[in-house]
């Protein structure tokens, strides 16, 4: 079972050792896959893809290679080289993906897990350490095979697969996004960069505000340290890239980081589109100039326009001068340009207290802004295109919850009279017994489709987890049992668990989950901490028809 990341990224560096990459890109006549920029790059938006009449055809070569520092990369690159583009869908819209794993197999005696039998097949059977399938992170799509199903679907070294999603005709217009989900790998194929935003449109008709402001998108990932130095204090667990520009943790002259560039023009206002598509790091943004803080207007949390979900419209904003997003999460805000007064401006996250087993995220700049009247244009928010249609999860604040449920995070060594082995991750209904994901496993949850519940989140471990949920978003309630106000509560489909310290009641979080919509079938629950997730920190819930 391929339940230690450490291990698969092991295997993975030596199966690229074993076969010139160059073959891959030469037959598919494209440069050297993955390129990445080089620190202190100007920071360029992400290639775009737009639907067309209700449909967007993509198609995805799924690559690798290794860096300058020894790192495995991954990319979604198309036949023409685009790496990781913007798909542009509207509510409605159909998506269609056809993408071909062209990561060299596995050497002879690598693990290997079956995942699938002839009832539940999607793709292959048996997963290797080069597998892959895509999730369409937040979107309100089927979960059934060549939709966004990730428990069983595997596409294997060679082998091409084919996804047709439909977005329902209220899916929330927000940010959205694609990456990997091979449980056991995916932090190293998110980690590796393998990832793109999503952009449902439509976000005028909610929110007035941003109609025909520039837009920029910006994708968040983290990778392993170059030189692996010990984390802790100003040095952290990850780096980060931005629209991968690096920005590494450097030891010389002075220990520190090497910011990305964001050029702007002098006092425009502009619309941030902001995907935290990091497998570990957790991210609180926030604009200084000349070290003041700035106000960032809130538009939209996890693809969801600020209260347009309580059938009023057009929605509200909020204004914040930071703004936390976990890994995965997405915020998108209106910015305004620095002044020409202004000698410096830095686009930062601010340090996460993860816990004292969590991993160092420190305060570090992710760009510094420079303003000119001649920075390159963006290209503008659509205007308001007419009546927003029904909300998606309308009245769900007032809905009577049909169960209410108990989960909680937990942690464990594998070995407990060896300090030394790997730790094991658990999500488990209060009550059951704690236990390691596997595809195999029974649905730990079984609901049915028009019941809306109530999950408490419990965090039991000594570091932070970072909850989500697939299919649906739900609705913040309570944070330690003390309901949240107005301003809160909004539609996420990622929130923070805080650690525990070790005495006293465990840190919490009460969600409403919809199970009003479409979905029905299989899917999952998890830290979105990926490390977690591919030790064992996931479950399955399996929605019934309704009877």
């Amino acid at each position: 079972m391929l339940k230690d990341t450490r291990l698969s990224l092991v295997w993975i560096a030596a199966v690229l050792l074993l076969l010139p990459l160059s073959v891959f890109a030469q037959t598919m006549s494209i440069p050297s896959p993955c390129p990445r920029p080089a620190a202190g790059s100007v920071v360029t938006p992400p290639p775009e893809l737009f639907s067309q009449n209700g449909v967007l055809n993509v198609t995805f070569n799924y690559f690798t290679t290794v860096d300058a520092n020894g790192r495995t990369l991954f990319c979604f690159d198309t036949p023409n080289g685009l790496e990781g583009p913007t798909l542009h869908v509207m509510p409605g819209d159909t998506l269609n993906v056809t993408v071909t794993n062209r990561v060299p197999p596995p050497p002879a005696g690598s693990p290997t897990e079956v995942v699938s039998n002839s009832s539940n097949r999607c793709g292959d059977a048996t997963m290797t350490i080069t597998s892959l399938n895509i999730h369409y992170h937040g979107t309100n799509t089927s979960p059934r095979c060549h939709s966004d199903e990730v428990v069983h679907t595997v596409i294997n070294s060679g082998e091409t697969f084919n996804y047709s999603l439909h977005f329902p005709a209220n899916e929330p217009p927000g940010l959205y996004w694609y990456h990997p989900h091979v449980h056991g790998i995916a932090e190293a194929a998110v980690q590796g960069g393998a990832s793109g935003a999503i952009i449902v449109g439509g976000i005028a008709n909610f929110q007035p505000a941003v109609a025909g402001l520039p837009e920029r998108v910006l994708v968040v990932r983290d990778q392993p340290v170059a030189g692996s130095p010990s984390p802790g204090g100003i040095i952290p667990s990850w780096d980060v890239s931005l629209n991968y520009v690096p920005i590494p943790y450097v030891s010389t002259p002075t220990p520190g980081f090497i910011p990305s560039v964001i050029q702007m023009r002098t006092g425009s206002k502009e619309f941030w589109r902001v995907t935290n598509s990091s497998a570990d790091t957790i991210l609180d943004l926030q604009l200084l100039y000349d070290n003041v803080a700035q106000p960032l207007k809130l538009v939209a949390l996890d693809g969801v326009p600020i209260g347009s979900q309580d059938g009023t419209v057009p929605g509200q904003t909020l204004t914040q001068t930071d703004i936390l997003i976990p890994p995965a999460g997405r915020a998108e805000f209106i910015v305004t340009a620095p002044s020409a007064s202004v000698k410096r401006a830095v686009f930062q996250t601010l340090n996460i207290d993860t816990g004292p087993d969590g991993d160092s995220d420190p305060t570090r700049p992710l760009a510094v802004i420079k303003t000119s009247s001649t920075a390159p244009p963006l290209p503008a928010t659509e205007v308001a295109s007419g009546v927003a249609p029904a909300p998606l999860f309308s009245n769900l604040a007032t809905a009577t919850p049909t169960a209410s449920r108990t989960l909680y995070f937990s942690e464990v060594l594998s070995d407990p009279t060896n300090p030394a082995s790997p730790t094991n991750f658990f999500i488990t209904v209060d009550g059951a017994t704690p236990t390691l994901f596997d595809a195999n496993n029974p649905p730990a949850i079984v609901t049915r489709q028009g019941s809306v519940e109530d999950w408490t989140i419990q965090n039991r471990a000594l570091e932070n987890h970072e909850f989500h949920l697939h299919q649906i978003h739900f609705l913040l309630m309570a944070v330690n049992g003390v309901p949240v106000p107005p301003s809160q509560q909004q539609y996420y489909d990622m929130i923070q668990v805080p650690y525990w310290s070790g005495t006293g009641p465990y840190p919490s979080v009460t969600v409403r989950a919809d199970f009003r919509g479409p979905d029905v079938g299989d899917f999952v629950y998890h830290c979105h901490i990926l490390g977690h997730e591919d030790a064992g920190m996931m479950a399955i819930i399996r929605v019934l028809p309704p009877l």
